[in-house]
């Protein structure tokens, strides 16, 4: 009864083209490879790779982190990536020069921060 059930090898995914999104904020970096579907493939951030407190925000966190999630999708076969960038944190471009030193093609890079319209609601006024 116990060798009813049969194990078969899982096989890794080969993706030859992908999306990175890059989310800056003032305080992390988070690097995202995924399919072109969005299914995220390998993922690091400032604070994953042993930055803590104000230095996770800086230039140079974010490109550690971008080189760890590089060498993780390198192992699924990443050759070229459509970059997504959002966020207004320093990592912003330390993140995608990191990819130049693992030989992933960036096809385009598309800035989709969001733009606030209309804002917030106003106080109520002043009586008195």
């Amino acid at each position: 009864m116990a060798d009813s059930t049969s194990t078969k090898k899982k096989q890794k995914r080969s993706v030859p083209a992908g999306q990175l999104h890059i989310q800056a904020t003032f305080n992390n970096t988070i690097i995202s490879f995924s399919d072109k579907k969005g299914n995220v493939i390998a993922q690091s951030s400032a604070g994953a790779t042993g930055f803590r407190g104000s230095k996770k925000g800086t230039a140079y966190a974010a490109q550690v982190a971008a080189e760890k999630a590089s060498e993780t999708a390198k192992g699924f076969g990443v050759k070229s990536v459509d970059v997504f960038v959002k966020g207004v944190g320093q990592g912003r471009d330390a993140a995608i020069r990191a990819l130049n030193s693992f030989d992933i093609t960036i096809d385009s890079i598309k800035e989709v921060t969001g733009v606030p319209h209309g804002g917030v609601r106003p106080r109520k006024v002043r009586r008195g």
